[in-house]
């Protein structure tokens, strides 16, 4: 099989938009999470998300014209790509196009050309509805569009698995390069659905934090937890067989070595300890790494009652006494839950945090829960050489999803 690297990042987030500045912000342990302004929340019990402020779509080549018909989470899939395009310093032309593939999923689409149609329909009538609803808002025309901006002629695909949809499809990339159906694969997540329907949908579920004070509201494996902060943005790897990396001299900053998918068969929300048991013990399997070997996780680590209870209970599961060793943390308390995307985002964390040996804080970790009794590496970066590392993804519906990623030698 073939061995496959991480060679180019993209990152945007609540933080701001490209890779440093985003970095610079999750580990210093600030978080980017602020009232909300996308939208009139008097009538909302949520107020706080971690929204992009700094994106402008004309800066990657979005034209004017193209940027309604374009879903938010498309435009920011095509910016973080086209980050990690220039990044990885790789060219797309005839020569190569059709061994360049892309996978990059989203959890729910564009949601506000759903909502926003859907009030013309209401109000206007059928006949006012735009002939471009339908390529604007499905889930896979942001992976569609970054085939057709970069020129990217191989393995094109979106996998919609709620918030485990930015790891499976790293996870897949990887697998498609191994397979030698492609020799580099575009590869995360990209989510934003801070709207009113999807928000005041969340919090009817009693999903999301209803704390107004956005500095303190994702506080994830804290004692005093009371739901998600939604976030928003994309993370996208540049995943490249190695051989092809080492042809073209390209930087490496890790090598993917495993990758872990199962289902709870469980419940439609509830997430079960056993599921993601079976996910990290697989991609451990398949890294060839042992439990002593791992030095970090990128959790999943939600700031929800149940998520960071049970991933808690899965690693001590998998890991027994080295469980207490490692670092953990969730960078979701930097970013918000960004749903789809969270993936993507936290797989570029973890590449960037091997090639930097910097583990990122927990933001916001001040009240410990004696059920959640791991070291979540609180408020506070650690410089430390990762050997191997892990994301973890768990979504609605039972979707289990891990990611192995080691130090390059």
């Amino acid at each position: 099989m073939k061995r496959v690297v991480v060679t180019g990042l993209g990152l945007i987030t609540a933080l701001g938009t490209g890779l440093e500045k985003s970095w610079a912000g999750i580990i210093s342990g600030k978080t980017g999470i602020k009232t909300i302004e996308s939208f009139d929340t008097e009538d909302t019990p949520v107020k706080v998300a971690g929204e992009v402020r700094d994106f402008q779509p004309e800066e990657f080549g979005i034209e004017k014209k193209e940027i309604k018909k374009l879903a938010r989470n498309t435009q920011f899939a095509i910016g973080a790509a086209k980050m990690a395009l220039s990044d990885s310093g790789l060219t797309i032309d005839e020569n190569n196009a059709e061994r360049v593939g892309v996978i990059i999923s989203s959890g729910i689409g564009g949601m506000e050309i759903f909502e926003a149609q859907h009030e013309v329909l209401l109000n206007k009538g059928p006949k006012r509805l735009s002939p471009f609803t339908i390529p604007g808002m499905i889930a896979n025309m942001a992976s569609g569009n970054v085939g057709i901006y970069l020129g990217a002629k191989g393995p094109n695909k979106s996998i919609v698995t709620a918030c485990a949809a930015g790891t499976h499809s790293i996870g897949d990339a990887f697998e498609t390069i191994k397979l030698g159906k492609a020799d580099v694969m575009f590869a995360g997540g990209t989510e934003a659905c801070i709207t009113k329907f999807a928000v005041n949908s969340f919090a009817n579920m009693k999903a999301l934090s209803t704390n107004p004070d956005p500095n303190t509201a994702s506080r994830p494996f804290t004692i005093d937890r009371d739901g998600f902060v939604m976030g928003e943005g994309a993370g996208v790897l540049v995943l490249e067989e190695l051989e092809h990396a080492l042809a073209r001299n390209a930087k490496i900053y890790a090598e993917v070595v495993g990758y872990g998918e199962t289902c709870d068969a469980h419940h439609i929300t509830a997430p079960a300890v056993d599921g993601a048991v079976r996910a990290f013990k697989m991609a451990l399997e398949e890294s060839g790494a042992s439990v002593s070997e791992v030095d970090y996780i990128n959790a999943h680590g939600t700031s929800t009652g149940l998520n960071d209870k049970n991933e808690t209970a899965a690693i001590k599961e998998v890991f027994g006494e080295d469980a207490r060793r490692l670092n953990i943390s969730s960078t979701k308390g930097a970013t918000g839950h960004v749903l789809g995307g969270a993936g993507g985002i936290e797989g570029v964390i973890l590449a960037k945090s091997i090639a930097d040996s910097i583990i990122p804080p927990t933001a916001n970790y001040e009240n410990p829960d004696p059920e959640c009794d791991l070291n979540y590496t609180p408020n506070k970066a650690e410089e430390k050489e990762i050997r191997v590392g892990m994301s973890s993804s768990l979504g609605f519906g039972g979707h289990n999803a891990v990611i192995v990623m080691k130090k390059y030698k």
